[in-house]
């Protein structure tokens, strides 16, 4: 996402652990999407740390870095605000509705999304402030790029 990575750097001269807080908060909220349905499977551990990987160019160990606080930060987390507030003082409105489509590739990591995943998605996009048209369009123009039709949720209820 364009602007994403450049939008969430900290301060160069800060501590490490406090570098990076809104690469911190955005890395918990899709940690948070990628377990959310209770079951954190291979595909979707592995298309989070691509996308982290991809969106802030991060070396192996930046990446373990950053997972581990964002595994840290969300299991301590008793609410998203803690995080969107950090991204609304840091993201453009576009850069929002960007992150909202992000999120929307990893509910769909595993080929379909789950009602909890959908839920997640929906409080977190609420409280960045973007609406439910884009929510909803960010998550059809995922399904298209991946190829998921209808509804996205699985045809085998043993699935989820």
């Amino acid at each position: 996402i364009a602007g994403l990575t450049s939008s969430l750097d900290g301060n160069a001269n800060e501590a490490e652990a406090d570098a990076h807080p809104g690469r911190t908060a955005a890395a918990a909220l899709m940690y948070h999407v990628i377990q959310a349905d209770g079951v954190l499977r291979d595909v979707e551990k592995s298309r989070f740390k691509e996308v982290l990987t991809k969106e802030y160019a991060l070396s192996e160990a930046e990446l373990k870095s950053l997972v581990a606080a964002a595994r840290a930060a969300d299991s301590e987390a008793v609410d998203f605000y803690r995080f969107t507030s950090v991204l609304m003082d840091r993201l453009d409105e576009e850069e929002r509705v960007a992150f909202i489509e992000l999120l929307w590739e990893l509910v769909y990591a595993d080929g379909y999304k789950h009602e909890l995943e959908e839920n997640v998605v929906w409080r977190i996009s609420e409280l960045l402030g973007v609406s439910g048209r884009d929510r909803v369009l960010m998550r059809q123009r995922v399904q298209e790029r991946l190829g998921i039709a209808g509804s996205g949720e699985p045809s085998d209820p043993a699935q989820g």
